[in-house]
């Protein structure tokens, strides 16, 4: 008999996994923190949630229904907020100024592995903390196949976060939860979660908060953001049967191409500074102006050229790919992102140090289609090759 039970037990376990994948079920383990081992005792305790981590060295906060002060709830040592889903939640800083404070995250492992080609949705519910100077933007959640790990007080950088606020302006809100919801495409074999603001200093937008002269709640004000955050989920959408991802806004207009085409670029020493720079070229997703890493490292290189020759001036051109264009007709959110684009380029490049009289902006839309683009290209890539910036010396 116990054999025989055995056998079942090992047998039902494909049928539990599929289960996993039926739409509606929550990926996510344990997504309102509620589920706890050993009671915190302190703050930086988000491990006693049962399933969650802190992935950098720098230990998110869990506040439960206890009598410890500094990590109770409703008020607590960061501020004052019940719940959005029964009593726990967690806490992460996701900005500081002048980098006084470093960034935590919170990450957990998926119940099942996304597949392939198939659409979750994402959501999940921040809070700012009335410790907090400041509010940010940039928080995000990112599904992972590996789970991140390092016990330095790092920042994760991530070029595109998989699900942010759809407008991703700073999230004021003190005393009530604001919802952060996406619709996700898997790549495949993504297993992990992971929440916090994975941009960099200069690509996150913030602002200063006012003291609330009527809160009675007294907490130490720090130069950071500080945000709650609670009642996590993904989970499958059956599109067969008419789902939807009920973000607030339409839905259609997240599900445009994520792809961010990059190109290697090789310099050697016989090329001129405007040979150098007009080489390099930054890509982009559908309807985003986030600069990757690698752009970044190119619009290094560019200053670095700029600032040794001061008499040259660069054109900055900025291109769309045609259904960017056709998208921006209807919605305002999509219109004019070559001039976007060129904006945020004008923004880094002043940032390291060129004079913004050395720098014209041309927007090309959709007219000057790439020349790399090639019949072997799927669509996707086409548009991906077309959502670029190049340069022009003078």
């Amino acid at each position: 008999m116990k054999k025989l039970l055995a056998v079942m037990a090992i047998l039902s376990l494909p049928l539990m996994s599929e289960a996993q994948e039926i739409s509606g079920n929550n990926l996510v383990p344990n997504g309102s923190f509620e589920e706890v081992g050993k009671k915190p005792k302190k703050l930086g305790k988000i491990e006693s949630a049962v399933d969650w981590v802190s992935p950098t060295g720098v230990r998110a906060d869990l506040f439960v229904d206890t009598k410890m002060e500094d990590i109770s709830v409703p008020l607590n040592a960061r501020g004052s907020e019940n719940a959005k889903d029964g009593v726990n939640y967690a806490g992460i800083y996701t900005y500081s100024y002048g980098k006084k404070k470093p960034r935590s995250y919170i990450s957990a492992k998926l119940n099942s592995s996304l597949k392939k080609n198939l659409k979750y949705c994402v959501e999940f519910y921040v809070s700012l903390g009335e410790c907090s100077k400041y509010a940010a933007n940039n928080i995000a959640a990112n599904l992972s196949n590996k789970a991140y790990g390092s016990n330095d007080k790092v920042s994760i950088f991530e070029t595109n976060p998989s699900v942010m606020a759809f407008e991703n302006k700073p999230i004021t809100a003190r005393y009530n939860w604001v919802k952060i919801c996406g619709v996700y495409k898997a790549k495949g074999g993504e297993k992990y979660i992971t929440l916090g603001n994975f941009l960099t200093e200069d690509r996150t937008d913030y602002t200063r908060m006012k003291k609330d002269k009527e809160s009675e709640i007294d907490v130490d004000i720090e130069a950071a953001a500080y945000y709650y955050v609670d009642n996590i989920s993904v989970r499958l959408i059956d599109e067969e049967k008419g789902e939807k991802c009920d973000c607030g806004y339409d839905e259609e207009l997240v599900e445009y191409s994520s792809t961010v085409y990059e190109k290697a670029v090789t310099v050697n020493e016989e090329m001129t500074s405007a040979e150098i720079i007009e080489a390099h070229q930054l890509f982009f997703a559908f309807g985003k102006t986030t600069i990757s890493v690698e752009g970044e490292k190119a619009l290094d290189l560019i200053a670095e050229e700029l600032k040794a020759n001061s008499e040259m001036t660069l054109q900055i051109n900025g291109h769309c790919n045609e259904s960017e264009d056709e998208v921006g007709i209807e919605n305002d959110y999509y219109a004019k992102m070559d001039t976007k684009r060129i904006g945020e380029v004008m923004k880094y490049l002043i940032g390291k140090g060129v004079g913004e009289d050395r720098m014209t902006s041309a927007p090309q839309g959709s007219s000057a289609p790439n020349e790399d683009v090639t019949e072997l290209d799927d669509e996707d890539l086409k548009m991906a090759k077309n959502r670029r910036i190049t340069f022009r010396v003078r």
